[in-house]
């Protein structure tokens, strides 16, 4: 495994400049934004596909730094229920695709998205539970008309490019955000499907990042460093449910934090992640 990070943390800095901190610090691989909720500040894939000059610079501006591209991300909703939002969402995955052809990356991080509740919804939305049945027959929907067709054919599209890992950031509010969602989709549609695996989403859900480390084995395939703290006089009162600001802390029941400053099992979980087989990028997200 290797240290790496998250470049839109420096978002505000030429790419020439954040590599060159990030090299100071320790850092060996960059996962770098194009697009969606990471935005495209270091690369943007439609200048990127249509400038060769520019994407030349792109390469030896990295090469140049010592660093290596752990991954493209361009986190976002491509099956949103507003159209226009979802295409453009779309748009970016494909096009971070194909700029991982072009740079010989066989990988791109995203979310699974979540649709509305039929199709002519407006937001998406997130089903939490069962009952009444009619959250079960969105979900049903959500699934089987929306979700499983449209990664199956973004999944064949990136084999066709050389893109056979696209990994899930396991997020809330998105359809994929458990151990569970993340086996069935990779059930669904195939082993190009995978994990990116961020403890801090987790944490609050309750669930044992040690042992979903072992349950999900080679079906993660990113690992994001990114911790949270639970503030259980909150949770007791209001539970782990949370729509308060993030910058909240006082009154939030859970917030994100620094390694360290959450959880103090990251011994154990880099121990299960070579005890796994995984061999990547431990990617600095910085939230707090």
């Amino acid at each position: 495994m290797k240290l790496g990070v998250f470049t839109c943390l420096l978002g505000n800095l030429p790419l020439e400049e954040a590599l060159k901190y990030f090299k100071s610090k320790g850092i060996e691989m960059v996962e770098i934004g194009c697009g969606g909720s990471p935005g495209n500040s270091h690369a943007d894939p439609d200048t990127l596909l249509a400038d060769p000059a520019a994407l030349s610079t792109f390469k030896s501006t990295v090469a140049d730094s010592g660093l290596e591209i752990s991954a493209l991300s361009c986190h976002g909703n491509p099956v949103h229920p507003n159209k226009a939002i979802a295409a453009e969402f779309d748009k970016t995955i494909r096009n971070t695709i194909l700029l991982a052809e072009k740079l010989g990356i066989h990988q791109i991080n995203t979310f699974s998205g979540c649709p509305g509740d039929q199709e002519n919804a407006k937001y998406p939305n997130w089903v939490v539970c069962p009952w009444p049945n009619d959250f079960s027959e969105i979900l049903e929907w959500q699934w089987n008309e929306v979700l499983i067709p449209y990664w199956t054919k973004t999944v064949a599209f990136a084999k066709e490019h050389g893109v056979d890992k696209i990994a899930f950031e396991l997020h809330p509010g998105f359809c994929v955000y458990n151990t569970e969602s993340m086996l069935k989709i990779r059930k669904a549609v195939g082993p190009e499907l995978g994990a990116n695996f961020d403890p801090s989403h987790l944490i609050w859900q309750g669930m044992d990042i040690v042992e979903v480390i072992h349950y999900l084995g080679d079906a993660i395939y990113y690992f994001h460093a990114k911790d949270t703290e639970m503030n259980m006089a909150n949770v007791r009162k209001n539970g782990v449910l949370d729509t308060k600001h993030y910058g909240d802390f006082e009154h939030r029941s859970w917030v994100f934090r620094t390694l360290g400053y959450g959880t103090d099992n990251w011994r154990k979980i880099i121990s299960a992640l070579k005890i796994v087989g995984y061999d990547d990028s431990i990617s600095i997200e910085h939230e707090d």
